[in-house]
């Protein structure tokens, strides 16, 4: 029980990522909120997570969400400890891709899903502990294409360089904050097995390259289990003195080039 008496707001906590997050935190006795964008997930994950977790529904990059859903947290538990921010997704659907090929929704679209939601959470969180003289937790989903890309097959090249804007934005914070003991890390993700990436699940050669590059326990993607634990280390005290950090867990996407397994050795 890593996190009793925490309370935590999983912002895209009802599904994926961060539907898989919420359920362990609060099996480690966090109180949870979650925040998600439509109502069918929503209703899902109240389902799956029970009465005692709070489930709201808005979207992200609505400039209020944040703060209306942080309020909600703290008047339905009386506090507020700590943000996950799991939201986001692709915009290859609008166009995101090689760069000379980019169109103008898919950079505004793409931006907004994945930097400017995040940085509408952050601020939100901030100001709420800033004004109760409190100290918080804040951990934020990049990807591991933010500093180690696959142009061939993960070649989209807005949402890169948003999760790589998330990185920066977590380091900033992280060092404007440390005097009022508000930590800000990240965790980047390599391929993990979620509904937003079924287009690369599916692609046979894709596959093969994940193989490669993601080595770990024989080539695989990632579980959304797979992230629980360095989500639930880094919002608990075990990490009140680390700050500033960006932990990839990638299966060893960062390490390896892709290259076919290696035998005899």
């Amino acid at each position: 029980m890593r996190l009793t008496g925490k309370t935590i707001l999983v912002v895209g906590g009802t599904s994926g990522i961060g539907l898989s997050a919420a359920a362990v935190l609060a099996g480690q006795g966090a109180r949870v909120a979650v925040m998600g964008l439509d109502e069918p997930s929503c209703q899902a994950a109240r389902q799956q997570l029970g009465p005692d977790v709070l489930v709201l529904q808005d979207d992200a990059t609505r400039p209020r969400a944040a703060v209306e859903a942080v309020q909600a947290t703290r008047d339905r538990f009386g506090r507020f400890d700590g943000l996950y921010h799991v939201a986001g997704g692709s915009g290859r659907r609008l166009g995101d891709g090689p760069l000379h090929e980019l169109s103008e929704p898919a950079i505004d679209y793409t931006l907004r899903l994945n930097l400017t939601s995040v940085l509408y959470s952050n601020q939100a969180a901030v100001q709420d502990w800033l004004r109760h003289g409190q100290a918080g937790a804040v951990l934020n989903l990049a990807s591991v294409l933010a500093f180690a890309p696959a142009p061939r097959h993960f070649g989209t090249v807005v949402y890169a360089a948003a999760k790589a804007a998330v990185l920066g934005l977590t380091r900033s914070a992280a060092a404007m904050y440390a005097p009022h003991n508000i930590r800000f890390n990240a965790l980047a993700p390599g391929l993990v097995d979620t509904p937003s990436a079924a287009r690369a699940l599916a692609d046979p050669a894709t596959m093969v390259y994940v193989t490669g590059r993601q080595a770990l326990e024989g080539g695989r993607a990632a579980r959304t289990s797979d992230l629980d634990g360095a989500a639930v280390y880094l919002l608990s005290d075990e990490a009140r003195f680390v700050t500033g950090q960006v932990l990839a867990v990638d299966g060893g996407w960062s390490a390896c080039d892709g290259s076919p397994p290696q035998f005899g050795l």
